[in-house]
């Protein structure tokens, strides 16, 4: 999630409140809180390690509120430690959160891809299931509505009218509501892996939804640009194989996603990815007669 999707006055708001709620969560949970860790994820959070009054080693964190990480909370709680970290307090009006903290905290993003494609699949599979109603999540359509606003918005700059509303017309459609839907973690990719000592590799920051498996596999895939360049379908069938989900669908994600994903810039190797992607959908179809 990009920082540009948060608004202004959002943002604004919640950083005038930021250090008076930390202030509130450090007496209210007894905690010893030191300096925010560097952060790479555009200012959505602000997360902090911590030391609970028995010892207990914790990360703070408070996010900023935002459509794709509205139900964080409500996720973390559901997984109860697996696949992700574990809740150990939270707070839903402050989007507050005491984790579990990972150590040695390493990030799988240090570890070769093809070490990634396993590690992730098997989150992903220990990560999807499905919400006993009544639930908050979301469906995956409401997050693929609210991008497909942001892209509208910037008509301006698409590079490739075509390709880009192919890929709206095709997000669409795949993210409609189906019965063999699950709660998604959306945005799991190798940076929000760390190792951990009660098991080896532990999800952080998950954005939940409830959608088809298939668009789980994008966020990782998107992540392997080098090899998305240079091996798209072998990439996207690899890792497709080992979530047992259709290769096909995986493709026509990344397809939408690359071709009418909200950005700031498309630039020219993203649209060349695109179309090879879209040159492939087209034959299929075709092949099929569809």
């Amino acid at each position: 999630m990009s920082a540009h999707r948060i608004e202004l006055p959002e943002r604004t708001a919640w950083l005038e409140r930021l250090p008076r709620a930390v202030r509130e969560l450090q007496d209210r949970w007894r905690l010893s809180v030191h300096a925010a860790f560097d952060g790479d994820d555009g200012g959505c959070s602000w997360v902090a390690p911590a030391v609970r009054a028995d010892g207990t080693r914790a990360v703070l964190k408070l996010g900023m509120p935002h459509l794709e990480a509205a139900h964080e909370i409500h996720a973390l709680h559901l997984c109860d430690g697996d696949p992700t970290v574990r809740l150990l307090e939270s707070d839903a009006d402050l989007n507050a959160m005491l984790l579990e903290r990972c150590e040695p905290g390493t990030a799988l993003r240090e570890r070769p891809e093809a070490e990634q494609d396993v590690v992730i699949a098997g989150l992903l599979r220990r990560f999807w299931r499905q919400p006993v109603a009544p639930h908050p999540f979301r469906p995956l359509s409401v997050m693929a509505a609210y991008w497909a606003g942001e892209t509208m918005a910037a008509i301006a700059r698409w590079p490739d009218a075509g390709l880009v509303r192919e890929g709206l017309r095709l997000f669409a459609d795949l993210s409609r509501p189906s019965r063999d839907d699950v709660l998604l973690a959306t945005d799991l990719h190798a940076g929000n892996v760390l190792g951990g000592q009660r098991r080896p590799w532990l999800v952080i920051d998950p954005k939940p939804f409830i959608g088809d498996r298939a668009y789980d596999a994008t966020q990782h895939l998107l992540n392997c640009s080098d090899r998305m360049r240079t091996a798209p379908h072998a990439t996207i069938c690899r890792l497709a194989d080992l979530l047992d989900v259709d290769d096909e669908r995986v493709r026509l994600w990344m397809f939408a996603r690359i071709a009418s994903g909200p950005r700031a810039i498309w630039d020219d190797a993203s649209v060349a990815l695109a179309r090879v992607l879209g040159r492939a959908r087209r034959r299929r179809a075709k092949a099929l007669g569809t």
